[in-house]
C-alpha cells in the first residue's frame, strides 16, 4: 500500500511540474492551427510583404479598415502601448494591419493612417481577390453595410488580433479589448521563446 501511495504522490508530484512549465497566456492559445499561414499581400510603400518577411519577431496581424469609427483605431492605440509596454524589446514586435476595404484604402491612405499610431507599424492591401484569400486563410469576416454603391458604408469585421512567435508559427488570438498590459505579458513569453 506505501509503494502504490508512493507512486501516485510521485506522480502527482511530477505531473504537476510539467504543467507549471507550460506558458500561460491571457489570450486563447491556439498552437498548432491550420490555417492563417499564408499572408502575401503589398505595404503601404508598394513592397509586396508576406509573414516569412518578418521571422525573428513577435508578429501581430490584424483585419480592419481606416475609416472605421471605434474597433480598428482602438486596437492600433492598444497596439502602440504595448509597444511602449516592452521597452527595448518592442523593436522585436511587427504590427501588421490588412485592410479588408481595399477599395477606399489605397496605398496613399494606408502611409499615412499606419504611422499616425506608431511610425513601425506597417499596413497591407490587396485587390479584392487577394484580401478575399487572406481573410479566407486567417478565417477573417467582413461585410459592407450601408449604402455600398455611393461608398458611403462601414464595414463589419473580426475584431481579434492573431499573433506569430518569432519562429513565424501562429501562436494566440487576442480579443479586441484586451488590455495592453495583458497583450504585452503574453508576448514577452512569446519573445522569451515560450
Amino acid at each position: 500500500m506505501r509503494r502504490i501511495l508512493a507512486g501516485v504522490l510521485a506522480a502527482a508530484f511530477l505531473g504537476g511540474c510539467g504543467v507549471s512549465d507550460a506558458p500561460k497566456f491571457h489570450a486563447t492559445d491556439i498552437t498548432g492551427a491550420d490555417y492563417a499561414q499564408t499572408l502575401a499581400l503589398t505595404d503601404q510603400h508598394g513592397k509586396p510583404r508576406t509573414l516569412a518577411d518578418f521571422k525573428g519577431k513577435v508578429v501581430t496581424v490584424f483585419f480592419g479598415y481606416t475609416q472605421c469609427p471605434d474597433v480598428c483605431p482602438t486596437n492600433l492605440t492598444t497596439m502602440a502601448q504595448v509597444v511602449k509596454l516592452l521597452g527595448a524589446d518592442g523593436d522585436k514586435l511587427q504590427v501588421v494591419f490588412v485592410t479588408v476595404d481595399p477599395e477606399r484604402d489605397t496605398q496613399q491612405l494606408l502611409s499615412e493612417y499606419m504611422p499616425a499610431f506608431h511610425p513601425s507599424f506597417i499596413g497591407l492591401r490587396g485587390d479584392i481577390a487577394a484580401t478575399e484569400r487572406a481573410m479566407k486563410d486567417f478565417r477573417v469576416f467582413a461585410q459592407k453595410q450601408g449604402d455600398v454603391k455611393s461608398g458611403n458604408y462601414t464595414v463589419d469585421h473580426t475584431a481579434g488580433t492573431y499573433a506569430f512567435d518569432p519562429q513565424g508559427r501562429l501562436r494566440l488570438y487576442i480579443r479586441h479589448g484586451e488590455t495592453p498590459q495583458r497583450i504585452a505579458d503574453d508576448l514577452r513569453q512569446l519573445l522569451a521563446g515560450k
